[in-house]
């Protein structure tokens, strides 16, 4: 499996998108360089699916302003 991932910091609430094909190892790492929290992610067969998605939320405000409607409530909580 592959996925495509948001984390947010605690600290600074800032937003970071990722894939990888070993989710808790990734957020592991990212967790040792930071105060990182899992908001979401997405799983996928075929990893050339989830470099696309990753990609297309990088790139294309749209699928990062649809993402951030659909997480409202996450992102807005203080956990």
């Amino acid at each position: 499996m592959y996925y495509v991932y948001l984390l947010r910091n605690k600290k600074t609430q800032e937003l970071y998108y990722g894939y990888t094909g070993d989710l808790e190892r990734r957020v592991a790492e990212h967790q040792a360089n930071g105060n990182w929290q899992v908001v979401y992610y997405e799983a996928y067969h075929a990893e050339e699916d989830a470099r696309g998605r990753e990609r297309s939320l990088k790139r294309y405000g749209q699928a990062k302003t649809h993402l951030k409607k659909r997480l409202r409530q996450s992102l807005t909580r203080g956990n």
